[in-house]
C-alpha cells in the first residue's frame, strides 16, 4: 500500500492510505472518527461530535479571504464491507488491501472504500494544507450512510455555518449533480412453519457466485445478474421436478448492494443428484448467455451437508418461491425528463432464514415520491397474496433539482475554465445525503462532484488514478472561486 502515499496529489493520497489502515464499515466508524478528532485538535481546529457521531470540524479562512461565504465540505466515514467467498477478512479489524494496478486502485478481494473515503480524504487534505487559498471552511463527516444514513437523519440546526456544501460522494469526473433519489427499506417477512424431513434423504447446499453485483443505484440499470433472483428462478423451474425439501435460503448482504451470492440448502432423494447437476449445467448456460454481456461468470456448485433436522413445510416452500420469483427487481421506470437516468429501482438486496420467517430485503430507490409509493404498493399487494407480512422503514427524501443554484453554477464554470469542455449536470439515482441536509438546513446552497469510481460496493471497486487528481485541481479552484458575502 506504500505506493498510494506517492501518488498526485499527494496530501489527498497520503490520507485515503490512512483510511485504509483503520477499519471503518458502516455502524464501525469510531476509531477512524478518533483519529480524525485527534489529528484536528493537534492541528488546532474546532472539533465537534454531535448527538449522532458526526464530525464538524471547522478552519479559518486563509489570509485575505475571510469576507468569503463559509463553505461546508462534506463525506460520509463509512463504507461498505463487502468480500470475494474466498477472501478471508475481517472488516471491523483488518486494514482494507489497496493497491495500484495500472491506472486504478484496487483492493484484494475486497470493497476499496473509494466511496467515500476519496471524497473524505480530499477533505482532510485541504484542512491539513497552508498552501490552499479558502474563505471559512467547515468539513461534515457523516456516519453511517451506507447503511440507513443516520448521521444525516440525526444532524441538527446550529452545527454548521455555512451556506454553501459541496458533497464529495459523486463517482463520476465530469459530471455535476444537483440532485439524487430518495430511498426507502422494505422488508417482507415470510412465517415459518417446519415439520420432519424424508428420512432417506441426502441433504446439499446449492450455491451461486461469480456474478459483478455492484451498487443498487448507480449500476442498477446496467442489467447484472441478482444471485437471489436467479436461485428463486432455478428453484421456481425445478424444486418439483427434484423433491427439494428447504431447510435454508440465504443471499446477499446488504440492501444497498445488487448481491453476488446466495445459497440454498435441501434434502433430496439422492437418486435425484444426478438429475440436479445436469439442470445445474443447463441453467448456467443460460444465464451466461442471457447474460453474456452484463453479466457472463455466473457459477454454480454442489456441496453436500450435514443432514437437516428439520425442513420447511410444503406450503411454506412453494410461497416463498413464487414470491421470491414473481417479486419485481431492477429497473422499474427510467426518467422522462432526464434521459438515460434511472427514476424507479428495486434492489431485492438480502434474505435470510430465521426460526420464525424468512426475511427479504429489498431497497426502493426514486426521483418521485410516487414512484417510490407505487413500488411500495406492488410489494404490499404481493406479500398479501402470499400471506405474509411487509414493512417499509427508513425512508429519506430524495434532494430536488435546482437548475439556477449558484454553486452549481461557479462549479460547472470553473470546470469550463480549467478542461475546456462542459461538463454533464445530472441527477444520480443513487442516495445522497444532500437531501437530508435541506431539512436542518434548508437555504443551503448545494453540489456534487467526485472522481470516476467503478463498481462501487463490490469486491471489483476501484478508483481511476487520474481523475482524482482532476477533481481535486477542481476542488481547489472552486474554493478559490467562492464569492463574498452578501
Amino acid at each position: 500500500m506504500s505506493t498510494l502515499s506517492q501518488l498526485q496529489p499527494q496530501a489527498l493520497w497520503q490520507w485515503f492510505e490512512q483510511i485504509c489502515a483503520i477499519p471503518h464499515p458502516s455502524k464501525h466508524e469510531q476509531a477512524l472518527s478518533q483519529h480524525i478528532q485527534n489529528w484536528a485538535k493537534d492541528k488546532g481546529f474546532s472539533v465537534v461530535e454531535d448527538k449522532v457521531g458526526n464530525l464538524i470540524i471547522k478552519k479559518p479562512a486563509t489570509p485575505g479571504m475571510e469576507n468569503r461565504k463559509v463553505v461546508a465540505l462534506q463525506a460520509h466515514i463509512d463504507m461498505v464491507p463487502q468480500k470475494n467467498a474466498d477472501k478471508e477478512h475481517d472488516f471491523e479489524n483488518d486494514p482494507i488491501e489497496a493497491y495500484v494496478d495500472g491506472d486504478w486502485v484496487k483492493a484484494k478481494g475486497t470493497t476499496l472504500g473509494s466511496d467515500n473515503g476519496i471524497g473524505m480524504a480530499s477533505a482532510l487534505a485541504v484542512l491539513g494544507s497552508d498552501d490552499i487559498a479558502h474563505g471559512p471552511l467547515e468539513v461534515l463527516l457523516t456516519i453511517d450512510e451506507e447503511a440507513g444514513m443516520t448521521g444525516a437523519f440525526g444532524l441538527e440546526a446550529g452545527y454548521l455555518d455555512a451556506e454553501i456544501l459541496i458533497n464529495t460522494d459523486s463517482e463520476q469526473e465530469g459530471e455535476i449533480y444537483m440532485g439524487c433519489a430518495g430511498g426507502v427499506d422494505a422488508q417482507i417477512s415470510v412465517p415459518m412453519v417446519w415439520q420432519a424431513p424424508e428420512p432417506t434423504n441426502a441433504t446439499y447446499t446449492l450455491s451461486i457466485s461469480g456474478l459483478k453485483g455492484g451498487h443498487s443505484g448507480v449500476n442498477i440499470h446496467l442489467g447484472r445478474g441478482n444471485a437471489n433472483k436467479l436461485l428463486a428462478r432455478f428453484l421456481f423451474n425445478h424444486a418439483d421436478e427434484l423433491a427439494l425439501e428447504l431447510t435454508n435460503f440465504t443471499g446477499g448482504s446488504l440492501r444497498n448492494a445488487i448481491p453476488r451470492e446466495a445459497s440454498v440448502s435441501f434434502m433430496l432423494p439422492s437418486e435425484n443428484v444426478a438429475r440436479l447437476n445436469e439442470l445445474m449445467q443447463a441453467f448456467t448456460q443460460l444465464v451466461r448467455q442471457e447474460l453474456a454481456i452484463a453479466d457472463p461468470d455466473m457459477q454454480l456448485t454442489l456441496q453436500e451437508a450435514p443432514a437437516a433436522k428439520q425442513v420447511m413445510s410444503e406450503d411454506v416452500q412453494q410461497t416463498l418461491i413464487d414470491l421470491l420469483h414473481a417479486c419485481p427487481n431492477g429497473v422499474m421506470r427510467m426518467s422522462d425528463e432526464i434521459a438515460g437516468v434511472t427514476e424507479t429501482s428495486l434492489n431485492v438486496g438480502v434474505i435470510s432464514t430465521e426460526a420464525e420467517f424468512v426475511n427479504i430485503l429489498c431497497l426502493i430507490r426514486s426521483l418521485i415520491d410516487s414512484g417510490r409509493e407505487e413500488v411500495e404498493g406492488n410489494l404490499t399487494a404481493l406479500s398479501n397474496l402470499a400471506g405474509a407480512e411487509v414493512e417499509f422503514s427508513g425512508a429519506y427524501p430524495g434532494w430536488k433539482p435546482d437548475s439556477s443554484s449558484p454553486v452549481m453554477a461557479i462549479v460547472k464554470d470553473t470546470y469550463e475554465a480549467i478542461y475546456h469542455k462542459e461538463p454533464t449536470i445530472m441527477v444520480i439515482h443513487a442516495g445522497l445525503e444532500c437531501g437530508l441536509f435541506k431539512k436542518p438546513y434548508p437555504e443551503m446552497d448545494m453540489v456534487s462532484i467526485g472522481p470516476t469510481i467503478r463498481y462501487p460496493h463490490s469486491p471489483d471497486e476501484m478508483v481511476l488514478i487520474e481523475t482524482v487528481e482532476q477533481y481535486w485541481k477542481l476542488l481547489l479552484a472552486v474554493l478559490e472561486r467562492i464569492p463574498a458575502k452578501a
